[in-house]
């Protein structure tokens, strides 16, 4: 089954019949068995478990030694359907520019999960770890895809997960499921400390053609340099439940808001305003290879 999200964030289900995969290619994983790092609303996450013990066999199409190396990687995290225990998806975290064995390897894993059904999410960060930010990303994917099956269950269009307003952690009203709200407020407290150059996290996502989406976070932490974070997404027949690229965009200033909180401890590894605008002019320059093209031409200052 594959999931999609309509132009207001409410998921559709399509039923890919040339799939060969379903319920009797994915193991269980028994609830007293492996203990799970997180558990919310009728489904769990477990850390860590190896892709032969996810699926039973070895899937068509696939040779043996293919089989070996895939059935040897491990998953970050895999969500279970708590009553079944059957795998619902898989969330891999990944260096934003792995090496050519490590692509191969990637391939392989992207093959197998879609020959079974698995769906797929895989995050690529610098800075993002499964240990320290897995379980709360997930926990938020599971909660908006939760929203997004309410919304879809409406006549009335709802309101967005992202967009959903409240109060934040620093008493101001804002998106309360904006990812990155705490790193703005703690980049408001640096300034304020007189830490940072500037207080405001400013940002930018796009979508590529071929697939993947990415998201930009930057802050400015002296005069003309920057501390910049980059996030991608790949989704494989999956459903974040928002806008995939706006969650890459909050994941970066996430990301960014992790490396703030060491700006007494390390030197933040930075790069010049002009670096900056050579890069967004570049990603710019790309703007054929992107889905509805190159929404910051404005950004010619930072």
């Amino acid at each position: 089954m594959i999931v999609i999200l309509d132009s207001v964030g409410r998921r559709q289900d399509w039923v890919d019949t040339t799939m060969t995969g379903g319920d009797a290619w994915l193991s269980t994983v028994p609830a007293g068995g492996r203990t799970p790092v997180l558990a919310r609303a009728g489904q769990r996450v477990h850390a860590a478990p190896r892709l032969g013990d996810v699926i039973r066999r070895r899937p068509p199409g696939l040779t043996a030694s293919q089989w070996n190396t895939a059935a040897r990687v491990v998953l970050d995290h895999v969500v279970c359907a708590d009553d079944t225990g059957l795998p619902q998806f898989a969330v891999e975290f990944r260096e934003p520019a792995p090496d050519a064995a490590a692509r191969r390897v990637d391939r392989i894993v992207e093959a197998v999960t879609a020959s079974v059904g698995l769906p797929l999410l895989r995050i690529g960060s610098a800075t993002l770890r499964a240990v320290d930010h897995g379980p709360g990303i997930v926990g938020y994917v599971l909660d908006a895809r939760r929203y997004a099956d309410g919304a879809a269950g409406s006549d009335v269009p709802a309101i967005g997960f992202r967009d959903i307003v409240g109060r934040l952690p620093d008493g101001r009203t804002g998106a309360v499921n904006d990812l990155g709200a705490l790193a703005r407020a703690e980049a408001v407290e640096a300034y304020v400390a007189r830490r940072l150059a500037d207080p405001i996290l400013r940002g930018l996502h796009v979508r590529w053609a071929d697939g993947p989406v990415e998201g930009w976070s930057w802050v400015e932490v002296g005069p003309g340099e920057f501390l910049v974070e980059r996030v991608v997404l790949r989704t494989y027949r999956f459903s974040c439940g928002v806008d995939p690229a706006r969650l890459a965009e909050d994941l970066a200033a996430l990301a960014v808001g992790e490396r703030l909180r060491t700006l007494d401890t390390e030197t933040p590894d930075v790069i010049g305003r002009a670096d900056l605008l050579d890069d967004i002019r570049r990603l710019g320059q790309r703007r054929d290879e992107l889905v509805d093209g190159f929404a910051y031409d404005h950004l010619h200052q930072v």
